[in-house]
């Protein structure tokens, strides 16, 4: 059926991302040319007589919006609020590329849509009983471990700041973990860091960041420190092509080249400070 634009609303606290990007642009030339030829699926909103929920297709309706569309088709599901959280989960997560910001809210919203539900619609509650929990059956349907499902959700402990941090792939999701162990305060001065040396964690220091917290001695001048440690991804470099160093050792291995070159460096050095002792 055909419904009004304006009687549509947004899934409330919905956590995939609608971006007016390069992406949308195309969604919106596509719509323009073709229309909308999946239907937005809704479910009648609580407490109203002609509004709708969104349950798949927010780019859609965020699409046919720029376009100027009053009215979209939709497909209507007659389901409760929980059922269609999971249903709203599991359509993006088919998605070729998620944030991780994304699917930790995502996994979180669907673990406590189950859990009040106490079953899946595809399962019985005896079927469901079987499963080994919640978890278990998110991780399932996503193709990760129940323990992976359970480490994105503790992103969502993460304030807004260092969660795009690693959205941008600038923290990684082992560290972004990590670090949702700490207080907002403790996080928030780590931000603060990070902005003012431009500089992130590793593993290890945020891993340290939160056993101290743990401790309960994490502090400002702790967390100076650490993030003032020299990280081996920080250090100096000399990167050399294989091929020009591969025609003096054409039968070396790689690591017998760096130990070629790190020695052909140190007879060099001998060879200068000979003809120096020369010329005294």
């Amino acid at each position: 059926m055909k419904i009004a634009i304006n009687k549509l609303h947004p899934f409330y606290n919905h956590p995939f991302k609608v971006i007016d990007n390069a992406e949308m642009d195309d969604l919106v030339l596509s719509i323009k040319e073709q229309g909308i030829l999946t239907p937005i699926i809704v479910r009648p909103l609580e407490n109203t007589s002609d509004e709708f929920e969104i349950i798949s297709g927010h780019r859609r309706y965020r699409a046919a919006q720029l376009l100027g569309q009053k009215e979209v088709e939709v497909s209507v599901r007659f389901v409760n609020r929980d059922e269609a959280a999971v249903m709203l989960v599991d359509s993006n997560l088919h998605r070729s590329r998620i944030l991780p910001s994304e699917k930790a809210f995502a996994y979180k919203l669907k673990l406590e849509a189950l859990k009040r539900q106490g079953k899946r619609s595809d399962l019985t509650l005896s079927q469901f009983a079987t499963k080994l929990d919640t978890a278990s059956v998110i991780g399932q349907d996503a193709g990760e471990s129940r323990d992976t499902v359970y480490r994105y959700i503790r992103l969502t402990n993460l304030i807004p700041e260092l969660l795009q941090l690693m959205d941008d792939e600038k923290i990684a999701f082992s560290v972004g973990v990590e670090l949702s162990y700490l207080s907002e305060n403790h996080q928030r001065r780590l931000f603060e860091i990070i902005e003012r040396d431009n500089c992130t964690p590793s593993y290890s220091q945020a891993f340290r960041m939160h056993r101290a917290f743990k401790d309960n001695c994490l502090d400002s001048r702790l967390l100076e420190r650490i993030m003032s440690e020299e990280k081996p991804n920080q250090r100096e470099v000399l990167k050399i092509s294989m091929e020009k160093v591969r025609r003096f050792a054409p039968k070396a291995s790689n690591t017998q080249l760096e130990d070629f070159v790190i020695k052909a460096c140190e007879h060099y050095r001998r060879y200068l400070n000979k003809n120096r002792d020369r010329g005294r």
